[in-house]
């Protein structure tokens, strides 16, 4: 099976393609917006013409796709082009060279904006999501599931585990508790941690990737890919605290974003994707964060690194 892999790169995409390479009988190629690191073709969704993504993607002849290109950080127009157009001109490109390949597409729980809390939200929910992410993740989804294609879109939760980016809460913690280091005297100042999130390990959601692009027969257009419960973003920080041995204080100055404050409550469900894929998450939280730390405390320093606070 030839599977071709978007952002193979990127935190998610680095998992899903090693996932991948593990797969009896798949054969896995990368592309992205920069040539090499793993990637064998140059696309860049946010900017090429359907037309010359075609003409790459003919010369692949992948049976599946795998779409784990995002930006989850930057301006309206960068996560526009990335996270909207993207995925359309990905499924129109797929449509006129690969119409028979099967689309898996990275989408986030991010798409249904606030839940309620003690609730788990349904693939049927209603989706509201308040910023811009949210927004443009969604348009994502919609192109998708209404490409006509044999596609699927898995809206992943919080993504947590080993080589977490300091952009994200988990590896932000991570690197500030390596900073740290053992002073008892450290001090921990964060925002608000009040808001619940669903936690799912990195290498559980690979392995959900693997099974739909290997699933047989069509899946259904969306399905959660979350740890199934809901965690006070605190309870994360104090274990992975502990975890990492620290024993000074953490501190909460009740700043933090603006849309951590509005969505104070996420929590998928996740019996689709059991019916679906056979799927649910095998790493408990406590893994996902020892993991976590295991690779954070190992990490070259410097610019750009997952070990620079």
């Amino acid at each position: 099976m030839r599977i071709l892999v978007l952002g193979g790169t990127g935190y998610l995409g680095r998992h899903v393609t090693g996932h991948l390479r593990g797969l009896p009988g798949a054969r896995v190629s990368g592309a992205g917006r920069s040539p090499g690191a793993g990637a064998a073709l140059r696309i860049d969704l946010g900017r090429d013409t359907p037309e010359r993504v075609a003409e790459l993607i003919a010369s692949a002849a992948p049976d599946a796709v795998v779409n784990c290109a995002g930006a989850t950080g930057g301006d309206a127009v960068t996560l526009a082009e990335v996270n909207a157009r993207g995925p359309a001109v990905l499924a129109a490109a797929l449509r006129e060279a690969a119409p028979a390949a099967r689309l898996v597409h990275l989408g986030s729980a991010a798409e249904y904006g606030p839940g309620a809390p003690g609730t788990r939200v349904t693939e049927s929910a209603a989706t509201c999501p308040l910023g811009p992410y949210g927004a443009t993740k969604l348009a994502g989804t919609v192109a998708v599931t209404a490409s006509g294609l044999d596609a699927v879109v898995l809206r992943v939760g919080n993504p947590v585990g080993p080589g977490a980016p300091v952009t994200g809460l988990p590896g932000r913690i991570a690197s500030l508790l390596r900073a740290a280091g053992p002073d008892a005297g450290a001090v921990l100042r964060l925002g608000d941690l009040s808001a619940y999130r669903d936690f799912v390990d990195v290498r559980d959601v690979a392995r959900a990737v693997g099974l739909a692009v290997t699933a047989a027969g069509p899946l259904p257009p969306v399905l959660n890919i979350g740890g199934g419960e809901a965690v006070e973003v605190r309870e994360l920080v104090r274990r992975l605290a502990d975890t990492a041995g620290f024993t000074g204080r953490i501190e909460e100055d009740g700043g933090g974003s603006d849309r951590s404050a509005e969505v104070s409550w996420q929590c998928s469900d996740i019996t689709a994707a059991d019916a679906a894929l056979d799927w649910r998450p095998k790493h408990t939280l406590d893994e996902s964060l020892a993991a976590l730390w295991a690779a954070a405390r190992t990490a070259p320093h410097g610019p750009g690194g997952d070990g620079t606070p």
